[in-house]
């Protein structure tokens, strides 16, 4: 009969820590600016990329940073709040039915999309701010050139604070794709004297042909990929609840998907996918304790993730799943993302930290 599993260990159950560098976020916002030499904005949507616009968008405007993009206007509303009167807030999805009020009251200038919302914004904000969004290939946002040489001339009569469109492939630096949105760009602004932006972090590093007037990046400031010289921002320690013993032959978690090969120590750590950490992660998912890693074995749940500490001298109070062993791209990579999602789903139950 196969002996069962024994608990080893119980200690108080508390929620992971997720540390974030605004240094850092500060740091890599100057480097991208050197590298630019041209006014560099801040992307802060999604609430900063899930850590904290308020707090991110303050300590860059300490910093210098003027000019500031969200994804919609009540994204902006917000920010506008955390940083009072000054630095520009321009809204990517530009100026959508009923966003007149919130457009005006929050002195946001909509980046406009559509022959539609450059009717509705004139109309509804005579003289009010904007800026234009092209389409240059991505065929996402933005006024395709069909429609931009049927508006060219109305809306450049409105003195637009900014002309911008966005690239599909600038994480990949060999790609035929930039250059050819870059020539699809110079064509539709040519003579053109505004601000022009086409560059959000991986522009940034494709060099000056793609500067202009204005970079706006997003989450090369946050540590991301492509922007591999960035500072790390994030740590996340996970807090172990219980370690117990597991013979040969006794599974671990949902579905029985991982047997002990040898006896071994499991750890169960308090967090899972209802804190951002995706389930698809599992099976080749790793946390680390001080430099050596050890490996998740079981399922993803939503609360709790299972780990092999079987190798470790002691039985671990916390493991780190993000930080300077782990990036939050090598993470993503664990469940065949990206780090942006990582970033963005991080949850609201992790006790933060902003070192500043």
């Amino acid at each position: 009969m196969t002996p069962r599993a024994t608990l080893a260990k119980t200690v108080p159950m508390s929620t992971a820590t997720l540390t974030i560098d605004l240094n850092a976020i500060v740091a890599n916002w100057r480097a991208l600016a050197r590298l630019a030499r041209v006014e560099t904005a801040a992307v802060v949507k999604a609430d900063a990329y899930g850590l904290d616009a308020a707090k991110v968008g303050n300590r860059l405007a300490t910093a210098g940073a003027r000019q500031f993009f969200v994804a919609v206007a009540e994204e902006g509303i917000a920010l506008r709040r955390a940083l009072g009167a000054g630095p520009r807030i321009s809204v990517f999805s530009g100026h959508m039915a009923g966003d007149a009020e919130k457009i005006a009251g929050a002195g946001l200038v909509p980046m406009i999309n559509s022959v539609d919302q450059m009717l509705r914004h004139v109309e509804a904000l005579p003289g009010h701010p904007f800026g234009l969004q092209l389409n240059t290939g991505m065929n996402r946002l933005g006024l395709d050139p069909a429609e931009w040489s049927e508006l060219h001339d109305i809306a450049l009569a409105q003195n637009p604070t900014l002309i911008m469109s966005h690239l599909a492939c600038s994480d990949a630096p060999d790609h035929p794709m930039n250059a050819q949105q870059r020539k699809t760009f110079d064509e539709m602004t040519q003579g053109i004297d505004v601000p022009r932006s086409l560059a959000a972090t991986g522009g940034t590093l494709l060099g000056r042909d793609y500067h202009y007037d204005m970079v706006r990046p997003g989450v090369g400031l946050y540590g991301g990929l492509p922007f591999v010289d960035a500072h790390p921002v994030l740590t996340l320690d996970i807090p172990v609840i219980q370690v117990r013993t597991v013979p040969v032959g006794e599974t671990v978690g949902y579905a029985n998907s991982w047997t002990a090969q040898r006896p071994s120590r499991i750890a169960t750590i308090c967090a899972g996918y209802a804190d951002g950490l995706i389930r698809a992660m599992g099976p080749k998912a790793t946390l680390t304790h001080e430099d050596k890693k050890v490996p998740v074995v079981g399922r993803v749940s939503m609360d709790l993730i299972t780990v092999d500490v079987t190798d470790l001298e002691t039985d671990p109070a916390t493991l780190q799943l993000i930080g300077m062993h782990q990036s939050v791209d090598t993470v993503a990579a664990f469940a065949g993302t990206i780090g942006y999602e990582i970033l963005t789903g991080l949850g609201n139950r992790y006790a933060r930290i902003w070192r500043d």
